[in-house]
């Protein structure tokens, strides 16, 4: 496809880093649903795509790995990025495992992982979570927030006593990562991650079974409702049918 072209000339350059990528998705992705460019075509190399948009290639980057998570584009090693479908996959990857994948264990392993917690923590295991928190209320940089949250997960499961649990949130420690940054750039989930974070420590300080459950169900409800409105908009609030997408 030609970048100049009258559907595309004339586009002011997108500003912003992290908005400019939304955008950038936002048009790729609705350019590829239209047809503009059709399953099976390559799209324009990195540099081209980043003078299009009069954005850094990081940022093309960015917005090919999202296109990617959801399915509408694949990579060919040493040939380029080609256009793989017209509409988001309900299912998307991130890494190894897709995005049903993570919910259907998550649900069933730290939900209760979060109960446990709450009885068995000890003071230093408080601190640790209470130490994480406070650094991912001020970390300006995604990479970072991103390993924190994950390392917040993995404490929880070593505060339940069982190393079990830890065992598995660290094997599918990278695609939580994965599917992390996904949500926080595509979903702003960030802010929101952090108060969810928050009521799960306090209810595992006031020792509440309950009350930890509870808060770890409302957490994973509202990952789940994201994943599914970034890949249908305007069907957020999945089911537990819907949740996987």
């Amino acid at each position: 496809m030609d970048l100049s072209d009258s559907r595309t000339a004339g586009r002011a350059p997108l500003p912003g880093r992290v908005s400019a990528m939304e955008a950038v998705l936002t048009d790729l992705r609705g350019a590829i649903e239209r047809g503009d460019h059709a399953v099976g075509d390559k799209l324009p190399p990195e540099a081209e795509l980043a003078r299009h948009y009069g954005v850094s290639r990081s940022v093309i980057r960015e917005a090919l790995r999202a296109a990617q998570a959801l399915g509408l584009t694949v990579p060919r090693t040493g040939k380029g990025t080609y256009v793989a479908s017209n509409r988001p996959v309900e299912n998307p990857r991130f890494g190894s495992y897709s995005a049903r994948d993570l919910v259907e264990v998550r649900r069933h392993v730290e939900i209760p992982v979060a109960g446990y917690a709450a009885v068995r923590r000890s003071e230093d295991d408080l601190e640790v979570l209470a130490r994480l928190i406070a650094r991912m209320e001020v970390e300006q940089d995604d990479t970072a927030w991103v390993a924190l949250d994950t390392q917040f997960h993995i404490t929880i499961a070593e505060a339940s006593g069982n190393p079990v649990f830890r065992k598995v949130i660290e094997e599918i420690r990278d695609a939580l990562s994965r599917q992390s940054i996904f949500l926080n750039r595509l979903g702003n989930r960030r802010e929101q991650s952090d108060q969810e974070h928050r009521a799960i420590l306090r209810a595992i300080a006031d020792g509440s079974r309950e009350s930890a459950v509870e808060a770890m169900t409302t957490h994973l409800q509202r990952v789940e409702s994201t994943l599914t409105t970034i890949v249908r908009p305007g069907r957020g609030g999945g089911t537990e049918d819907e949740g996987a997408a």
